[in-house]
């Protein structure tokens, strides 16, 4: 081998790897499912990823996995077919440009690639993890008087569920599943490795992007009560249909699963849960924040909202009332809050219980911070996730800040069909609440910005910014102490950690 063969080698050895730990990232961030994957190069990032692929060969940091057991194997197989490769090429020839051609092309075809090993490996992952499923149901199926509490929906499952599992611990012994991991291994994870006989409700929010997805979660932990908490099309995308969505994530599969014996709870502020409610054929409570809009079996009276908290008056059509008050941010918890308190009186708790449980909910359990950020000014991070009905709930919260409103969001993803007139309501929502929005990608921008401007809003004060340190440029040219600056979705986490100094 030539000097500059075993140069070009060495080259093409490291930029390789980083182009493989690249698109196993994004496979990975995409939870190896096709139907989001594809969906990605929809968005203007995604296109970005194509047209400036060239360039990522060079870049020094590139976006890497998270080095789990199927990463690890999927990543070595295919680094093994790239040195396998690169073997082969410079056995078979001694020209320096010849070489480089070869190692070329194959850096071309790295997505499809690692795109054919990722999808070619899933029937030998699927078959361990149905293994693991397996192990799990058997072992959950041991615990005869435990109850099981599964929460669905679009939006407001993992607030509800933390709510719920503070407010029943107050006389249980609960385990609930950790964070957001609402997936089929998540879950069967924390039945093997958490799970045990002192355990008298394990409450499991369950997520799904396929119709089927919430079937195969409850063949697996057997509810004995779902609650559903609210549905849009956020995922619709990648469910391919509405009905496939309300099938799955819109709770009629958990509906299907629950006992004759079981309870449905839903909440009635949700034109699709109502439409659920209606389905069901079991006992079934539902709430609301106002008793006007529907006959509600619990709603809420003298909602009183503050900058760290909010207060409000539960009442149930039985007659009895707490009076609450909630450390976390945000009127759209009034809703969460109800149906986990109406939960916990279906599992036989008092209201001083009810109460005392609530009182005992933390901010961070709202996924919504306040801080205070460089310059004085507020910052709220909501930066998780967005949804359509979020971001219009996050919306109303940033309304009642004094001072300047800024809002920070990128685009919002896998909307399908809906995504135009989303964006759309997203704009004018901006211009009732704030005096500047920053979006942080291009796909949905224009959309945005013309639904501002329809509610009166000035260009010039809703803009398109990507860099963290220009985002960050322009918020302290605008806002000064006592100002509030609204993080909503995925925006950048350098712009945060510069937000919070």
């Amino acid at each position: 081998m030539s000097l500059l063969i075993a140069i070009i080698s060495i080259i093409w050895a490291a930029g390789t790897l980083k182009l493989i730990l690249f698109w196993m990232y994004l496979w990975q961030l995409k939870d190896y499912h096709i139907g989001r994957f594809v969906d990605h190069f929809r968005t203007a990032k995604g296109k970005r990823i194509i047209f400036s692929y060239g360039t990522q060969f060079f870049v020094w940091r590139l976006k890497k996995p998270v080095f789990t057991a199927k990463v690890i194997f999927l990543t070595g197989l295919i680094t093994l077919v790239a040195i396998g490769y690169l073997a082969l090429v410079v056995s078979k020839t001694h020209s320096a440009l010849t070489v480089f051609i070869a190692l070329l092309i194959f850096n071309v075809l790295i997505p499809v690639i690692v795109s054919v090993i990722v999808l070619a490996a899933q029937p030998f992952f699927i078959r361990a993890r149905n293994k693991i499923l397996q192990k799990a149901k058997e072992k959950i199926g041991r615990f005869s008087t435990l109850k099981v509490i599964a929460i669905t929906g679009s939006y407001g499952k993992t607030s509800t569920k933390e709510f719920l599992s503070t407010i029943l611990s107050e006389k249980f012994k609960v385990l609930a599943t950790p964070d957001h991991k609402n997936s089929e291994i998540g879950i069967a994870q924390t039945i093997l490795q958490e799970l045990n006989s002192s355990h008298e409700i394990f409450i499991v929010e369950m997520g799904a992007y396929n119709k089927g997805g919430i079937q195969l979660l409850c063949d697996m932990v057997h509810p004995d009560m779902g609650i559903v908490t609210g549905v849009n099309e956020q995922h619709l995308a990648t469910f391919g249909s509405l009905e496939n969505l309300l099938s799955a994530e819109g709770g009629r599969e958990l509906l299907e699963n629950l006992p004759g014996k079981g309870l449905l709870i839903v909440n009635g502020e949700n034109k699709y849960c109502v439409d659920l409610y209606k389905r069901a054929k079991i006992d079934k409570k539902i709430y609301a924040i106002s008793k006007e809009k529907i006959d509600a079996d619990m709603w809420a009276e003298e909602v009183s909202l503050h900058l760290e908290s909010f207060d409000f008056v539960a009442r149930a059509k039985t007659g009895e009332l707490a009076h609450l008050h909630v450390g976390v941010l945000g009127k759209q918890h009034v809703q969460n809050v109800l149906g986990a308190v109406l939960a916990a009186r279906a599992m036989g708790m008092g209201t001083d219980q009810i109460a005392h449980g609530v009182n005992r909910i933390t901010q961070k359990q709202g996924g919504m911070s306040l801080k205070k950020g460089v310059h004085g000014i507020t910052v709220i991070d909501s930066s998780y996730s967005a949804n359509p009905d979020g971001v219009a709930a996050d919306l109303e919260y940033l309304s009642i800040f004094p001072g300047k409103k800024v809002i920070v969001i990128p685009c919002l993803i896998e909307l399908g069909a809906k995504s135009i007139e989303a964006h759309i309501q997203i704009g004018k929502k901006i211009a009732e609440v704030c005096d500047l929005a920053i979006i942080t990608t291009k796909d949905k921008f224009e959309e945005i910005r013309n639904g501002a401007i329809m509610n009166g809003m000035d260009v010039k004060n809703i803009m398109f910014c990507e860099n963290s340190k220009e985002i960050m440029a322009i918020i302290g040219a605008h806002c000064k102490v006592g100002d509030a600056v609204l993080l909503e979705g995925r925006v950048p986490g350098e712009l945060i950690r510069l937000l919070n100094g």
